[in-house]
This record gives C-alpha cells, structure tokens and sequence, in this order.
C-alpha cells in the first residue's frame, strides 16, 4: 500500500495549488457555497478554508482562467465529513451532476478498493478507443482466468464477439473475462492496458487512482477514490450506449466460436434497484450503476438515479459491509435529494 500513501502525500503538496483554483472558479462561475467547479484536465483534491484561496485569487487569473470549468465539482473540505450515523461505509458521495452541487460527501478523497466498479474505467476506454461494432477474438489469456471467485462469461480461446456484447457482459453481468478482452483489443495486453487507463484518469482529474486491471480483481496496487469515481461516471454519461447498458435488466450477448458454432449467454441483471426489489426514495428513478465485493474491498457500489425532472445524481458508497449494506446505505444516500432542492 505504499502507493496509496504517496497519493495521499500527493493530495497535501498539492493543496496551495488547488486552493487557489477554487477561490477562482467561486468568483468567475458564481456556484453555490456547496459546489466547486474544477476544470476537466486537473487533478481535483479538497482545497483549504476559503479563507486561505482569496489571498491566491488576483495573482493567478490571468493564467488559470482558461483552465477552468463548470462541468465539474469538488468537494469543499468542511463538508467531507461523515455526518449521518446511517452511512459506515468508508466512504460515501452524492452530487446533483445537472446543477453540479454536492449533496452528501464522506471521506471522498481516501483511497478504496473499488473490486469490480474498476469497470467503469475499462467501460470509458472501450467508449473511447473502440467501436461498438469491433469484432474482439478472445485471447487464452482471457479465458483463462483461474482466480477463486472470479464471475466469468465462460469464452473460449478464438471465440469472436462484438464489442457491444462485450460491454454488456462486462457491465451488466459482470464477467472479468470480458474485461480481459475489452482491454487486450485496445491496447494489446492488460499490462498496457492499464497504463493506458491510468494516463486517461489523470486526464480526468482522477490522480488518485491507481489500476492495474481491467477488472478490479484484487491486488493491493489497485484502488482509487470516491470522487474519481464520479468524474469516470460523470464522463460516462456522455454515451448514449452507456446509459442504455446501465439500465438494461435482460440480455442475450452473441458470439461466435472458433469453429463458426454460435454461442450465446442471457444475462440478467442482479441490481435490485433495476429488478424491483428495492425502491428508491419516492420521486427518484434509478437507472443503473456498477456493484462489487471482494473481502478486502467490502461492498461498492456507484449508482445513477434521476428524478422527475429529469436531474442526473450520481451515488458512491465504498467499502460498505457487505453488496446489501452498500445498497442499503446507498438508498438512504439517495434521502439527500430531498435536502439538497
């Protein structure tokens, strides 16, 4: 976990320089006192009192105001705190992603094991770097995963598949071997793969991520934070085909094995918001998200919801106690909503 420390030093040494991107994204922008806009290419971390950011604002506006954006938001320091005994999640974050304020914010910035909400990352890439109609032939690499545990597709060595088959039987099903060959299409192994994703998250501003996967299997070197979480997702939602994955309850992913024979797998999705079994808060529709659960990464969960006028709210709860707990914690996230209008 070294690499986790010199991120969190990282955060420290940067803070002067985040504290006066804030105070100026405050004067130019006029945000509210519970949002901060940063720009899209820096790193967003939790920027000092305000008090600290009006000293730095005049020197630097001429050489930051290009920079700055009202598409994103972080999450003032005094308001980063676990305030509601409801939430034991290590972790936890709401934002209001269409007015851009955030509504509920708990330790965002500390570094988590995300298990399989990784693949959000890995989705970003594919929207990025790949089509949907690419024909991907899974390598032996990827279907030969061995890891106890590990949710798997069942794809043999030279099956071929589409890239939008893919991403449901990654995203909806959750199949680490599609994430195997999602990654080794783009950029030829995993092990390139994931320095690739790693440049595009600190593209993002998501400079407290680390990976190493495409799939968020454990490995100590792997983790990331509850706000980079929101700027993937939040970048995310720029895709139609995202948004309609997400949200997708049934599917049949197609493919072709190496002799030509079909092959096919129905997939159904166990989110129990989308199933039914759990309803969120009246006046919201929950339209998806990424779930995950190993031992050391407890439960995680991202989710999106939206309400009746159709505002987008992007949810994170990291390490709760369990996939129910963080789905449980997560619909009692969602109360805010009524609070932040």
């Amino acid at each position: 976990m070294k690499d986790i420390q010199r991120f969190n030093n990282k955060r420290i040494r940067t803070g002067g320089f985040f504290a006066v991107m804030a105070g100026l994204c405050l004067i130019m922008s006029g945000c509210s006192v519970d949002t901060v806009p940063v720009s899209d290419t820096q790193i967003a971390y939790e920027e000092p009192n305000s008090t600290d950011t009006a000293d730095n604002t005049a020197d630097n506006t001429s050489e930051s105001s290009g920079l700055l954006s009202e598409d994103i938001c972080i999450v003032p320091k005094k308001k980063n705190v676990a305030t509601d005994a409801a939430i034991t999640a290590d972790a936890a974050l709401l934002i209001d992603d269409t007015r851009h304020k955030v509504l509920y914010a708990q330790n965002v910035y500390g570094t988590e094991y995300p298990a399989s909400v990784s693949k959000i990352a890995t989705a970003l890439m594919a929207f990025k770097y790949a089509k949907m109609d690419d024909t991907v032939t899974i390598s032996s690499n990827a279907s030969n995963i061995t890891e106890y545990g590990a949710r798997l597709c069942g794809f043999k060595e030279g099956d071929k598949i589409s890239m939008k088959d893919l991403l449901y039987c990654m995203l909806t099903y959750s199949g680490n071997d599609a994430s195997v060959a999602i990654a080794e299409h783009i950029s030829g192994s995993e092990t390139e793969f994931a320095a690739k994703m790693n440049k595009e998250m600190v593209s993002l501003g998501a400079s407290g991520t680390h990976f190493v996967n495409s799939h968020g299997l454990h490995d100590d070197d792997h983790y990331t934070t509850a706000y980079d979480l929101y700027l993937i997702f939040h970048e995310l939602l720029k895709y139609d085909d995202f948004r309609e994955i997400i949200q997708c309850t049934k599917y049949t992913a197609s493919w072709e094995d190496a002799q030509g024979k079909k092959q096919s797998l129905d997939i159904v999705s166990s989110d129990p918001f989308l199933t039914g079994s759990k309803q969120p808060p009246k006046g919201l529709t929950v339209a998806g998200g990424k779930s995950g659960t190993t031992v050391k990464a407890g439960g995680c969960l991202i989710t999106y919801a939206q309400d009746k006028k159709k505002r987008d709210y992007i949810g994170v709860i990291l390490k709760a106690d369990s996939s129910y707990g963080a789905y449980a914690q997560m619909n009692h996230l969602f109360e805010y909503v009524k609070r932040g209008k």
